[in-house]
């Protein structure tokens, strides 16, 4: 089975939207309070309350961007404020997806398309007790008003799929997978699922 690493995104994506918005604003005498402006909104963006540091634009790429910021090249993804809290929209191969509120949290804590997850495959859609998910490359996360949420992925993920999911006897995750002796565990509202030395154990409460 193969279990991925986690990983955050590198803060040097910063460092490059900085410096493209900087080339955008021009580097002549008559445009230096234009490049002030610029430094300003890149400092603003990237340093205020709740801001992230994302990985490169591009396909798969994220770029944390103010709603009225021009400077987002056509095709990249963006980040913007929501009614339900922060969103991105991400170009892929099957069109633009976007990825919104507790997931959209849960995805840029993980490093969203960089990391192993990647990028998103459909839509957000609605669980059970209103709850949410939503798939992705490497995975699926799962979000519950009493777990919160949570990346399932793998061999734990195909087990807890097979018990019927959200929808069965175990309920939403509880936990993201972690290490154990051997292997590894997600937990669950109804029980927990283990992987250790190639086997899959479900274990109900």
């Amino acid at each position: 089975m193969n279990h991925f690493a986690r990983r955050t995104a590198a803060g040097g994506a910063a460092v490059i939207a900085a410096a493209g918005l900087l080339l955008a604003a021009g580097c002549g005498d008559d445009d230096k309070d234009t490049a002030k402006d610029t430094i300003g909104t890149v400092t603003s963006v990237i340093g205020g309350p709740g801001a992230t540091t994302t990985a490169e634009g591009g396909y798969g790429g994220m770029t944390t961007t103010p709603d009225n910021d021009d400077t987002t090249a056509p095709g990249a993804p963006t980040t913007t404020a929501a009614a339900a809290g922060e969103s991105t929209t991400i170009s892929t191969p099957n069109g633009d997806i976007t990825v919104s509120g507790e997931v959209y949290k849960k995805y840029v804590a993980a490093g969203g398309a960089s990391s192993p997850l990647g990028m998103p495959e459909e839509a957000q859609e609605a669980g059970p007790d209103d709850g949410e998910y939503q798939d992705f490359e490497g995975g699926t996360i799962y979000w519950s008003k009493d777990g919160g949420a949570h990346i399932v992925w793998g061999e734990i993920r195909e087990a807890w799929e097979d018990e019927g999911g959200a929808n069965g006897p175990l309920g939403y995750p509880t936990s993201d997978e972690k290490d154990i002796a051997g292997g590894k565990q997600s937990d669950f509202t109804g029980g927990t699922i283990t992987w250790v030395n190639g086997e899959t154990t479900v274990t109900k409460k």
